[in-house]
């Protein structure tokens, strides 16, 4: 097996709607919905980059306040490890960049999400929003 590339997801909870998008029709896993997220870069924690690829890929500037879960998943197309990272915007009131909008609690259960987002997806839907604290 080889090494998983280490990938940060950015679960932006706003009250009790999300921040997801849809994947286009160009990328792996096309037409999947997806939270903002994206590879670690060198010299860079799990936090840092959760709210880096947020901000670059939806315009949302958020803080990191915890983690979820991390996940280890194989696709035909590599083998991944997904560290979920619990953040809140820092402002509401910015425009969001397409594709990314969001919804409540149970639109999450009507969004086809990759299987590696099947365990913090239903955490999320679960309401059992279990969030460890960040220990630096």
């Amino acid at each position: 097996m080889t090494k998983p590339t280490k990938i940060a997801i950015a679960v932006v909870k706003n009250g009790d709607r999300f921040l997801v998008g849809q994947r286009s029709q160009d990328q792996v896993l096309a037409g999947f919905w997806e939270f903002p997220g994206g590879k670690i870069e060198a010299g860079e924690s799990d936090l840092e980059a959760a709210v880096r690829e947020c901000f670059e890929e939806t315009g949302v500037t958020v803080a990191a306040v915890g983690r979820y879960l991390t996940v280890e998943h194989s696709y035909k197309h590599g083998d991944l490890q997904l560290s979920f990272i619990a953040c809140e915007p820092q402002t509401t009131s910015c425009a969001l960049n397409q594709p990314f909008c969001w919804v409540d609690r149970e639109q999450l259960a009507e969004l086809a999400f990759p299987e590696a987002n099947t365990a913090i997806v239903e955490q999320l839907r679960s309401q059992r929003d279990i969030v460890r604290p960040i220990r630096e």
